[in-house]
């Protein structure tokens, strides 16, 4: 990009990034912030070089963007995602649950607000980061080429998300740290263990794609399936899958529909507990059914399910925002994608 180029954009009213100031220097995003926070460590001539971007640029960071270091508000953001329903819904408030309790113990505060859609929370982000009033945020329901996660590398402020940067290439970007939850394996252990019980074909209940987090849960299904010896053929597999929005009378629909079709199956694994409930009004105790997210509600009707380890999550997502990273193992039993930023956890199945 040239110097007018950068030029045009500073006088469109845009303010200039951290990407145009690394551009018009000649480095990466990374020397442009050690040059702001420790420009002891960067070479006299690249420092040099970077400062002259800065003041060409008129590039001023915001003032947040250092506060995890210095915890001047000792504030994290946290968008209050709206509750969709009263089963699966309840999985984010326990993990807010464990992420407050645990940011307190590091006398951090969380800060909770609301936003109609992902361009309302951007104008959000930067309300509240010229305020000053967050030192970083926290992302939940991350989705397929996921704006926000864009606004905030080329804005420089501290951000980790619960959940993979879904529908990009490159899921070890060191711009962006995410701590997830394995729901692929998850799966898996869930049909597997469903298989043991006698089961030979296990259907399964999911939503339409596509879903990040539900197209990763029906990889897990699907492989667990196809590795069963003399197992059943794809297009078995394709009559045992069925998908459903997350409501209990639409996954009633949907697995009467399974049944009307004469679909045989003799077990069940679904992509959240919701799933679950709509598929046990629909057939009892015939055959075994299997959630996801051990909700209450799966627990008050003896629901199997799968559980995901939310203050493992709260835990990792706090060390990465907080930079509390080092050189050693991951958090939990799977290793990461090459980096310790990046941490995948693995869920367990709870029996009832």
């Amino acid at each position: 990009m040239s110097t007018e180029s950068l030029a045009r954009r500073g006088a469109s009213g845009r303010q200039p990034t951290v990407h145009d100031v690394a551009a018009l220097a000649g480095v990466s995003r990374q020397t442009v912030s050690n040059v702001l926070n420790a420009p002891d460590i960067v070479k006299g001539a690249t420092r040099e070089r970077v400062e002259r971007a800065i003041a060409e640029l008129g590039y001023r960071p915001h003032a947040s963007a250092r506060r995890l270091r210095t915890r001047k508000s000792s504030t994290i953001g946290i968008r209050l995602d709206p509750v969709q329903n009263g089963i699966s819904g309840s999985v984010l408030d326990r993990f807010l649950h464990a992420v407050t309790e645990q940011a307190d113990a590091r006398r951090m505060r969380i800060l909770l607000f609301t936003a109609r859609d992902p361009a309302d929370e951007i104008q959000q982000f930067e309300r509240l980061l010229d305020g000053a009033d967050v030192d970083g945020f926290l992302l939940t329901s991350t989705f397929y080429d996921d704006p926000r996660i864009e606004w905030l590398i080329a804005t420089g402020a501290p951000f980790v998300t619960f959940g993979r940067p879904w529908g990009v290439t490159d899921m070890a970007d060191a711009d962006h740290r995410w701590v997830d939850v394995d729901g692929r394996h998850g799966l898996a252990e869930a049909t597997r263990a469903v298989l043991e019980l006698g089961a030979s074909r296990v259907a399964y209940l999911g939503w339409p794609p596509p879903s990040g987090t539900g197209d990763e849960r029906r990889r897990g299904w699907r492989e667990a399936m196809s590795s069963v010896p003399g197992g059943l053929s794809e297009v078995e597999l394709d009559a045992l899958e069925v998908t459903s929005e997350d409501a209990v009378p639409l996954a009633s629909e949907a697995v009467r529909a399974l049944v009307a079709r004469g679909t045989a199956f003799d077990g069940l694994v679904c992509a959240s507990d919701t799933l679950a409930l709509g598929a046990l009004m629909v057939l009892g105790g015939s055959v075994p059914i299997v959630g996801y997210d051990n909700t209450p509600v799966a627990s008050a009707v003896g629901l199997p399910s799968v559980e995901q380890p939310l203050e493992q999550v709260a835990a990792a997502a706090l060390e990465l925002l907080l930079d509390e990273v080092d050189d050693g193992p991951v958090i939990g039993d799977v290793a990461s994608p090459g980096d310790p930023r990046h941490r995948l956890l693995r869920p367990q199945v709870v029996w009832r």
